[in-house]
């Protein structure tokens, strides 16, 4: 049988925005955006697949770092000519709320092809993907880009992310518009990641599966350890709360790990985010937020009495035990990252 392999590339640096629903990844998908040489943010759709695709065992390894390679290749060549590049208005990852429209409008009349790999040589672009849940199936993309790699896991508190995590489960999860990696399970379509736990999701109702995911997901993802001593990978892990609180120290780790620089864009971008900020919900008003699930604080609250109203609600849509589970993940939490009654 062949062996796959792709040794020659063209992205230089891969910036990867990855963790759950509701942990606010298109806000730093926007800031990173901003920073010098960092292109506008994509969707690595393909890549999830193809890790979901290894971690259920149905490609090699050989296989699935070559695509990986091929498909951040691809994405990069494509967007230095102006191909695959989101003009919709309204979108969140559109041209039109990049800080430079225009480069991307004059990308569309210049030359482009065979030109291209002289132009990524000369400019040098870090490639900027937004990621679902893939740390915890991540080995593929740090045996196919080694240190041209800096994965950005976005956590945040349990209570902030439960309820988008829930729509999700109720609105999207088994729809047509779900374009997640499933596999055939007792007459059922079960998505990837509930390989393993398969009988708890289907016992469960929205709220329930979000816990189960939440807790699944955040032990799959310490496994982290395993590949910075295998790859030397660039991991980052920032607290969402710490960040909107006090962000300069974030940043400038970000900045120095793809070895550019913050701008005066990014400082433009942190304003239109309201970063930094006096309450971790204090984000924007925007509608698609709200669908996901967010609302804002209530007058006169402080942080700890948000998180007590998010456990209420959880709490009258699930059973003893996930709530038992939601809780140990949030006094874990608090313990290991950010506690705002300390």
């Amino acid at each position: 049988m062949k062996t796959l392999s792709r040794k020659k590339y063209l992205a230089k640096k891969v910036v990867f925005v990855d963790g759950l629903p509701g942990c606010g990844k298109t806000l730093f998908s926007a800031l990173i955006s901003s920073m010098d040489r960092v292109e506008l943010l994509s969707y690595a759709y393909d890549v999830e697949h193809t890790c979901s695709l290894y971690f259920l065992g149905k490609i090699p390894m050989d296989a699935a770092k070559t695509m990986i390679s091929l498909q951040t290749d691809l994405k990069l060549y494509n967007t230095m000519m102006g191909r695959d590049i989101n003009f919709r208005p309204t979108d969140l990852s559109s041209v039109i709320k990049s800080c430079n429209p225009a480069r991307y409008f004059h990308r569309l009349f210049s030359p482009g092809d065979e030109k291209i790999p002289e132009i990524i040589r000369q400019e040098s672009p870090i490639l900027n993907l937004s990621v679902h849940n893939l740390l915890g199936y991540s080995e593929p993309i740090f045996q196919a880009l080694e240190g041209r790699c800096v994965f950005i896991e976005v956590v945040r508190h349990p209570l902030y992310m439960v309820r988008q995590q829930a729509l999700n489960m109720s609105k999207l999860l088994e729809s047509v518009r779900d374009f997640t990696v499933y596999y055939a399970y007792k007459n059922r379509e079960l998505p990837y990641y509930v390989n393993g736990w398969e009988n708890e999701y289907l016992k469960s109702n929205s709220m329930e599966r979000s816990i189960y995911l939440i807790d699944k997901l955040t032990c799959q993802t310490e496994e982290k350890n395993k590949l910075r001593e295998a790859y030397q990978a660039k991991i980052i892990t920032i607290p969402f709360e710490l960040f909107v609180k006090s962000p300069e120290p974030w940043l400038q780790k970000i900045a120095d790990a793809l070895e550019t620089n913050v701008s005066d864009d990014t400082r433009r971008v942190m304003s239109e985010q309201n970063v930094p900020r006096e309450m971790v919900a204090d984000g924007l008003d925007l509608e698609i937020y709200k669908r996901c699930g967010w609302v804002p604080p209530q007058k006169g609250t402080i942080e700890r009495d948000e998180l007590f109203i998010r456990r209420e609600d959880v709490a009258r849509e699930v059973s003893s035990e996930l709530l038992a589970i939601l809780d140990r993940l949030s006094n874990k939490y608090e313990k290991k990252y950010w506690n705002p009654g300390a």
